[in-house]
């Protein structure tokens, strides 16, 4: 491992690659943001080791390095984001940003994404909401890399879901792969030399491997009742496919190429939910402070610690932001690499 990185610097340096490779402001900020989310709050799957991926996209012309991202309102809470094969956090904090705004005004804002991209962490657009005061739900499916409960071959992408709750301090967040970790977990451990945990990947035939550099395919959350996982994966399938016109994840290509210069035409969905529409903002505050209070209050096992959705993220964020952000070492690799090529100063 390499030595720590300051948070503001790394973000820096993933401006500076984007739009050294050509992309334009918008582009540059709302993807290092996403990134920037991912790694703070401990989400390394879906954190900066992405840039080179991102970069590599801009630069083969699968993402649209200037995109002009256009939104639809189409009913009082409703619209329709085009992202114009955007690079997907462009073309998703801009969806999450109008879904807040019809919330305000219709007191739920329900926006669908077509022709977008890969979007990192879902998270990161639940928090654009929470910042607003509003609940939130985001989605988005992916090229297949999941096998069906008792399947033998990729069928769902790892299609996450994050729901949020403004609290507080911080947010209710839940964000989850509906696989039983996604695929970029599997990446990450490869580069550090981590064995996978039992039940989470399947080799080609669809058997269970802990060997990462054996994995070509991810089982559905659930374990032994994979059938929870794979109904949620479809859950995301309809809301951000269905639901939007786009491509079902059997038909989106593969992220990790080889094509990089074909747009991918994927769909994402999100919703934001003002409370002053329901109970009333006092009112779900107090709710949901009790609720987290008397969550946090409940007995753990010996040696076991009770959480909110969120408490981990927060806790490792807190570390981060004081002590830097430490790369695994094929992510310090790709980084000198785009350094290198760009001719910019590394980062750390």
């Amino acid at each position: 491992m390499t030595s720590p990185v300051q948070a503001d610097d790394l973000a820096q340096f993933c401006r500076t690659v984007l739009t050294g490779v050509g992309a334009d402001h918008e582009t540059a900020r709302d993807c290092t943001a996403s990134m920037m989310h991912g790694s703070i709050h401990g989400v390394d799957s879906h954190g900066v080791r992405l840039l080179g991926h991102y970069a590599k996209a801009l630069q083969g012309g699968r993402l649209n390095k200037a995109p002009k991202v256009e939104f639809t309102r189409t009913r009082a809470g409703s619209g329709m984001v085009n992202g114009d094969n955007a690079q997907g956090a462009r073309a998703t904090y801009a969806a999450m940003d109008h879904a807040c705004d019809l919330a305000a005004e219709a007191g739920v804002g329900a926006v669908g994404i077509t022709n977008s991209s890969h979007f990192g962490p879902a998270g990161a657009y639940a928090m654009r909401a929470a910042e607003r005061g509003m609940l939130a739900l985001v989605t988005c499916n992916s090229d297949s890399f999941v096998r069906l409960h008792d399947g033998a071959e990729r069928f769902h992408g790892t299609n996450p879901l994050s729901i949020t709750c403004p609290a507080p301090g911080n947010p209710w967040l839940l964000d989850m792969a509906t696989s039983a970790v996604p695929y970029n977990r599997v990446e990450l451990y490869r580069s550090t030399g981590t064995t996978l945990p039992e039940g989470v990947a399947s080799d080609s035939t669809g058997a269970d491997t802990t060997d990462p550099h054996v994995a070509e395919m991810l089982a559905p959350l659930g374990g032994m009742f994979g059938f929870k996982g794979a109904g949620l994966g479809g859950v995301a399938e309809v809301l951000s496919a269905v639901l939007t016109g786009m491509k079902l994840s059997p038909d989106i290509a593969p992220m990790g190429g080889p094509d990089f210069s074909t747009p991918r035409g994927m769909g994402a969905f999100v919703m934001a939910l003002d409370p002053a529409a329901f109970a009333g903002a006092e009112v779900v505050q107090a709710g949901v402070t009790r609720y987290l209070e008397l969550l946090r209050a409940s007995p753990a096992q010996p040696g076991r610690e009770v959480m909110a959705p969120g408490d981990r993220e927060w806790a490792v964020a807190q570390g981060r932001r004081e002590n830097g952000i430490t790369l695994d070492p094929v992510t310090a690799a790709s980084f000198a690499e785009l350094a290198h090529a760009l001719g910019i100063d590394p980062v750390g």
